[in-house]
């Protein structure tokens, strides 16, 4: 668990260091970021820092990258009017009780997106889908193609600002990003996403043939019993009281 918190650290501070530099125009918008090479060479941090750090930004609005190029500054300014700071998360207590804010937010939203989703938004979750296997086959960690299926389920609700708080909350949507609960749990990495996909899989249905309360239910479902594993392996490894 040290070696896991510290590596949470170096992330959180990264993202810090990175959104100042972005606000202050040391990067500006629209150009292109060091690439991970310069950035693990300068800050002194690994790749997979470096690309979880990453992978929060684009969460949050701040970058997009692009296969093989890098990640670039995205020329419009986001002003958050909600956000929670990424140290709280540093608390088991306040990554379970962002899992509770997503139950609510989310299962209305995969309900929403069962009623309004367009072949495009269908087309976006199936992609995201494919490529969370693709990653799960090759051994590789799934975040971002688990932020895009759900930004693409916010994106069918047709309502800007359910995605709006999608970015906002960025990252944090995702709890393995701050607590990598596969490594707490008995069953293996691969296992762990497998599983958390073909939880994927039954909203993916129920939003294609537009059943709204299936929707609702299967994100429910979903949500819950990623915080409920979440709680369970805690208290397994004593980082949580009963």
């Amino acid at each position: 668990m040290a070696e896991l918190r510290r590596r949470e650290t170096l992330t959180t501070r990264l993202v810090t260091l990175l959104t100042d530099r972005i606000a202050d125009g040391t990067y500006p918008r629209g150009e292109k970021l060091p690439s991970e090479q310069e950035m693990i060479d300068e800050f002194g941090v690994s790749r997979t820092v470096v690309r979880e750090a990453i992978a929060t930004l684009k969460a949050g609005g701040l970058v997009s990258t692009h296969q093989g190029i890098g990640a670039f500054v995205l020329q419009a300014e986001t002003v958050p009017p909600f956000r929670i700071e990424e140290t709280q998360l540093d608390v088991v207590r306040e990554v379970l009780s962002v899992l509770e804010l997503r139950i609510g937010f989310e299962a209305e939203a995969a309900a929403l997106a069962a009623q309004r989703r367009q072949p495009e938004h269908l087309a976006a979750m199936r992609a995201a889908l494919d490529q969370m296997q693709a990653a799960i086959s090759e051994g590789e960690d799934a975040v971002e193609a688990d932020l895009a299926f759900h930004r693409a389920i916010a994106e069918a609700t047709e309502n800007k600002h359910f995605l709006n708080f999608f970015n906002y909350l960025g990252a944090l949507l995702i709890p393995r990003t701050r607590l990598q609960t596969f490594r707490c749990q008995d069953q293996s990495r691969i296992a762990y996403l497998a599983r958390v996909n073909g939880e994927h899989e039954a909203i993916y249905a129920a939003i294609e043939r537009q059943d709204g309360d299936s929707a609702r239910a299967a994100m429910r479902v979903h949500l819950a019993g990623s915080r409920e594993r979440l709680r369970l392996s805690l208290r397994e490894s004593n980082a949580l009281p009963a």
